[in-house]
């Protein structure tokens, strides 16, 4: 039996970055991690410019009080200026235009009077060079690396990419994950319930954290326990995904053919058991062509705290970020506890804000199969393993959900 760490070291050893592709730039591609460094293609901005609506002016004409100035041309964003700013003059001046020659500095239109004669009235006290200027390549400058490899695509990488000019970018795939539930007692959730039957929770379970962790998933269907109908399917995902999980039917029941079936079809197995609660008999092995395979616990709590100590760390590997996770802090929990645990455990939590700062809060729940009691879950507190007596406000470990 492996511990919690031993075990994702392994799983860690075998998942590698997959091999890189164009993609279009759409917001399909948030949280996709860049595998090539991005260039700007021009100075950003192209041109200084203005930051505030007022007038362009020489900061050395407006020192002293009142200054008046002759203002000689509008320029609106989007329009070149077509005059320059000589002594004595100002141009009246829009967010974002660009700055005409000559002038340094803007005075907002709120410091100003508008005079006749198409003159103003300069009232800033104080008026310096550079003030509210944004100038040329403040953001960016041409031929310079603005994104690099290893960066994760969020909403401000997507208008940076825009802005010089990217319509495509090179970028880590998303990993495909076969997802494949098992047990003759299950239906899927549009099914009326014979007896002895349960709904199938862990397919939609799984297939929405595999979106979450980064990949792509593929629903198989439900594994009856026949060993025919299993191994179809079960090939089926190992020759579609980079990834194949399979809930249940990997412990060593009767029924549990998941573990013989796999072997037949060639995958080697790295870890059979994991000291933790939930979740003990997880299984993970590899096929030749390295395919990641993890056999996750039927009951539903235990299969997602599997995915996500060790599945969700996979897929970002996959993905090609750096830090795999799973991302852990200390926290001070919001009430005592008492519990006697024969392995670590992983308790669904409550992350709870304060005016001091965060802490967590134990959920209660019932054990392994206690989905409903998962749901409002976004952290997991995790207690070592023996006689665990913990009083409020002492720091304990997090998993981040």
């Amino acid at each position: 039996m492996r511990e919690v760490a031993d075990a994702l070291a392994i799983v860690l050893k075998h998942a590698k970055p997959l091999k890189p592709e164009v993609t279009t730039l759409t917001a399909d591609v948030l949280g996709q991690v860049l595998a090539a460094d991005v260039v700007a293609d021009a100075d950003s901005p192209p041109f200084s410019k203005s930051l505030r609506d007022g007038f362009a002016v020489r900061a050395a004409d407006c020192a002293s009080p009142n200054a008046e100035l002759r203002v000689i041309e509008e320029v609106p964003a989007g329009k070149m200026p077509t005059k320059s700013v000589g002594a004595g003059e100002a141009s009246r001046i829009f967010t974002g235009a660009p700055i005409p020659d000559g002038a340094d500095a803007i005075v907002m239109q709120e410091d100003t009077q508008t005079l006749e004669g198409g003159r103003v009235r300069i009232t800033d006290p104080d008026v310096k060079p550079r003030q509210y200027v944004y100038a040329r390549g403040t953001e960016m400058r041409a031929g310079e690396p603005v994104m690099t490899a290893g960066t994760v695509i969020n909403p401000a990488a997507l208008g940076v990419l825009a802005n010089v000019g990217q319509t495509v970018a090179t970028v880590f795939p998303r990993p495909r994950v076969g997802i494949i539930a098992t047990g003759d007692e299950l239906v899927e959730a549009g099914a009326e319930l014979s007896a002895g039957q349960i709904r199938n929770s862990n397919g939609p379970m799984l297939t929405a954290q595999t979106v979450r962790g980064g990949g792509f998933p593929q629903y198989l269907g439900i594994a009856k326990d026949d060993r025919a109908v299993t191994k179809a399917l079960i090939a089926k995902g190992l020759a579609e995904s980079h990834v194949l999980l399979i809930a249940g039917g990997v412990s060593v029941g009767d029924f549990d053919l998941v573990p013989n079936v796999l072997k037949e079809l060639g995958v080697s197995f790295h870890v059979q058991q994991v000291r933790m609660k939930p979740g003990k008999p997880l299984l993970f092995g590899t096929t030749e062509t390295g395919v990641l395979v993890f056999g996750l616990p039927g009951n539903p709590v235990s299969s997602f705290v599997g995915f996500e100590l060790f599945v969700r760390p996979a897929l970002r590997i996959l993905g090609g970020h750096e830090a795999p996770g799973p991302r852990k802090i200390r926290l001070p929990v919001t009430e005592g506890l008492a519990e006697s645990n024969d392995r670590p455990t992983y308790k669904p939590a409550q992350l709870v804000p304060g005016e001091t700062g965060w802490s967590v809060r134990p959920l209660p729940n019932s054990g392994a199969p206690d989905l409903a009691g998962l749901q409002p879950a976004d952290a997991l507190l995790v207690l070592p393993a023996g006689e665990a007596r913990v009083d409020r406000g002492t720091l304990m470990e997090v998993v981040l959900l």
